[in-house]
């Protein structure tokens, strides 16, 4: 097991999901069994000022990290040894389990709507699911964690048209209006309302109403608040939001 040494001047861990603007950076560890990848991710997170705190190439190493260090974001692969299945999905899965809130970003080689399913099961808060290619972006990926740090829900485009294209018999997401699936796609990726405007080239505005009526077609009440969004993208991910 490989791990960096402990931040200078932390007296205790940091709790899950919670960034650091006055005590220090972000802190991450990272489960990844290719050690090139792996240090190149440490090398693109320590340049946008994120610390690595501690990194494993296997699934069960990445429980060990995470009871230790209490990271604001675990980052781990999907397939790792020893049979290169998806022993890092249930290993974040289990992270999930035993820490509630700890925010998860699982990267694959390959598009599997499953993991995405399988990891947002237990809630969409602080979850991402990303293709290994879009570390190549790395303002794009950089942005990606740190939504992800902060609560947010970010799933690879890929896998959403994945999803759109699977059609279910009475399908919840079947009153949206063309339009309104194009927002919860994009929010399903974990865009902001302005982020989702200017991708729609429509105004704010446009936007606040197709979620409006997102809400109330998923017949997902005000009382619920600010989980609602959450929620919606749960129910794009075939789940009921319970």
């Amino acid at each position: 097991m490989d791990r960096a040494g402990p931040r200078a001047g932390s007296p205790e861990a940091a709790r899950p999901g919670r960034a650091h603007p006055d005590n220090g950076p972000m802190r991450v560890v990272i489960a990844e069994d290719s050690v090139l990848l792996r240090e190149g991710l440490v090398r693109l997170l320590d340049d946008a000022g994120i610390e690595t705190v501690a990194t494993v190439g296997d699934g069960p190493g990445l429980l060990g990290i995470v009871e230790e260090h209490e990271p604001d974001l675990a980052i781990v692969d999907v397939r790792m040894p020893p049979s290169f299945t998806d022993e890092g999905l249930r290993a974040a899965i289990a992270v999930r389990e035993r820490r509630p809130g700890t925010p998860i970003l699982v990267l694959s080689q390959y598009v599997e709507e499953r993991y995405a399913t399988d990891l947002i099961g237990g809630g969409a808060e602080g979850v991402g699911y990303l293709l290994k290619e879009r570390v190549a972006d790395v303002a794009e990926f950089i942005d990606a964690v740190r939504r992800i740090a902060g609560g947010g829900t970010v799933i690879d485009p890929e896998v959403i048209g994945q999803l759109l294209g699977r059609r279910r018999t009475g399908d919840p997401l079947d009153a949206l209006t063309p339009r309104e699936r194009e927002v919860l796609a994009l929010m399903a990726q974990g865009r902001s309302n302005g982020a989702i405007a200017a991708d729609l080239v429509v105004t704010e505005g446009a936007v606040e109403k197709h979620i409006s009526n997102i809400f109330m077609k998923l017949d997902l009440q005000l009382a619920q608040g600010g989980h609602r969004r959450v929620m919606a993208v749960l129910a794009y991910l075939g789940r009921d939001g319970g």
